[in-house]
């Protein structure tokens, strides 16, 4: 029967120059399932790394001639990614700090017991197949426990639970080459996602009556803002616009090593779009609120979505004035369009360690999304959540915001990192019927007299019941549900061709409605 390279066994190579006394641990591994071949000196064991094909090398420290080190080194130069445990008789901390620097994986101090060595070979060797083994039953077990909440879900916490379940399976499956389980898996979120818009059709409007709602967009400063300020603490507060839960969760380890995080989630209003729900953080308002009282924002018209984001700053200063808050000193606020305007931050962040309230906003994700729908390049890096989610910690890890964030570590303060709404793959168009004047957003539209598929988009037709802007006695809302995008009739087939699998906001789903909200306070 054909064996392929998985189901062969593993070779490993024992170097030692008393590899005869050895020959019981060598038989207590073969027994065990491992391919062991003994070798006893250091110049054998280069020739045969140079020849053959070894999973693990166990190699003695001390032997006469090439010694562990010397043979240790040349190995690595032949393949530096073969692991080789050091077996040394010494436990001298400058001889370990060698090995270790010429990249060791591990290592034992003689005499070692065959227990001791199975040990330590099955946790190089064996964890990933171990972990692969409990892999598809943890799988199983969320997979079931998914659809128990889905199928008994009342409230915003169970969907909030659900959405970090697939989140952190996601990041799990995204080296994964196991197809019928990624093809599981997005069923799996599509259907949640169906769900999901019920959910929030249902409840929604209730919520903005005081009917048990969460935490949302307008809550957001009161709730995590407002007490570190109390107390006297200075606040950081970074909203990264268009940030998923799932892209969050691939740098919060990286930011561990700096920070005790603190990872909650909360939910975005209506439309979640930046006019509306970036908005609705800095001034505390809903957006009907926020036209009554600054018209000059609300202006009709779909070119001015672009500018009703100018006045964060001042909408900030009014909403703690509002909560009663008197800072000791003047809060600040910084919007971050590009590479130079964070640089440029980060050359100063230290001058603003004194600040009461430091508000920034990192614009680079919303306009990575946007950009990658008018670039081919772009798309072919990323073709999907995956690639899109790498290319965002890539961009992470090599930002400014990083060093701001690393340099805040080493400082007296609380940092809150958080984003106005996330986004989706739109893969399918839905019919949208309006005027010319109508906006041109994907994901959501208002206008007069609008309407849909009330089972791909939710149709507002009375705005004031969700807290939206009214321009005339016609206003009406379109918002799509799943991953649907808003086309119009006119020529329908092509727009729904140009706009597929393009990442889109403004809509009802669990990736742009349940996002994160991180307190990090520094390890120091």
């Amino acid at each position: 029967m054909y064996s392929s390279k998985k189901d062969s066994p593993k070779r490993i190579m024992w170097v030692d120059d008393e590899i005869d006394r050895l020959r019981s641990h060598v038989i207590f591994l073969e027994e065990r399932g491992y391919e062991v071949t003994p070798v006893s000196n250091g110049e054998d064991a280069v020739r045969l790394v140079e020849k053959s094909h070894f999973d693990l090398v166990l190699l003695d420290e001390v032997m006469p001639g090439k010694d562990g080190l010397a043979t240790l080194e040349e190995i690595k130069e032949i393949s530096p990614h073969l692991p080789v445990i050091m077996v040394t008789k010494s436990e001298e901390e400058n001889l370990m700090d060698q090995a270790i620097g010429k990249k060791i994986d591990d290592y034992l101090t003689k005499p070692v017991n065959p227990s001791q060595i199975l040990s330590t070979v099955k946790k190089i060797l064996d964890t990933k197949r171990i972990r692969e083994d409990h892999f598809s039953n943890r799988y199983v077990q969320d997979f079931n426990r998914i659809n128990a909440l889905v199928s008994s879900s009342t409230n915003f916490g169970d969907w909030m639970q659900i959405h970090r379940i697939l989140s952190e399976w996601d990041l799990e499956l995204e080296n994964l080459r196991d197809s019928d389980l990624l093809t599981t898996h997005k069923a799996q979120k599509k259907e949640c996602n169906h769900e999901f818009g019920r959910f929030v059709e249902r409840n929604y409007a209730l919520w903005l009556q005081g009917a048990d709602p969460p935490v949302l967009s307008m809550d957001l400063v009161k709730k995590y803002i407002f007490p570190h300020l109390v107390s006297g603490e200075s606040v950081f507060f970074f909203v990264l616009d268009c940030m998923r839960l799932d892209q969050w969760l691939s740098v919060e380890p990286t930011l561990n090593e700096y920070f005790d995080i603190k990872r909650e989630s909360y939910f975005s209003i209506l439309p979640t779009a930046t006019p509306y729900s970036r908005n609705a953080i800095f001034s505390g308002l809903f957006p009907s609120e926020l036209k009554r009282k600054y018209p000059e924002l609300w202006r009709t018209g779909a070119k001015d979505d672009l500018s009703r984001n100018r006045y964060e700053g001042q909408l900030m200063e009014a909403q703690l004035k509002r909560l009663g808050l008197s800072l000791e000193s003047e809060p600040k606020y910084a919007k971050i369009l590009n590479a130079k305007g964070g640089e440029s931050l980060a050359k100063r962040i230290s001058t603003y360690q004194d600040v009461s309230l430091f508000s920034i906003v990192f614009n680079f994700l919303d306009l990575l999304a946007h950009g990658r729908s008018e670039s081919e390049i772009l798309q072919q890096i990323t073709p999907d959540e995956s690639a899109f989610r790498s290319l965002m910690k890539s961009w992470f890890l090599h930002s400014s915001l990083f060093e701001i964030l690393k340099y805040l570590s080493t400082q007296n303060c609380v940092v809150v990192v958080t984003t106005d709404h996330g986004s989706i793959l739109g893969t399918r168009g839905t019919v949208a019927y309006g005027k010319k004047d109508t906006s041109t957003n994907l994901r959501y539209k208002y206008g007069d007299n609008l309407g849909c598929n009330t089972k791909e988009a939710l149709l507002i037709k009375d705005p004031q019941e969700y807290r939206l802007p009214v321009y005339t006695m016609s206003t009406t809302y379109i918002i799509a549900k799943e991953d649907f995008y808003l086309v119009y009739p006119t020529k329908f087939s092509e727009y729904q061709r140009e706009y597929r699998n393009s990442f889109q906001h403004g809509g009802i789903s669990m990736e742009e409605m349940i996002i994160p909200v991180a307190t990090l306070r520094p390890k120091r």
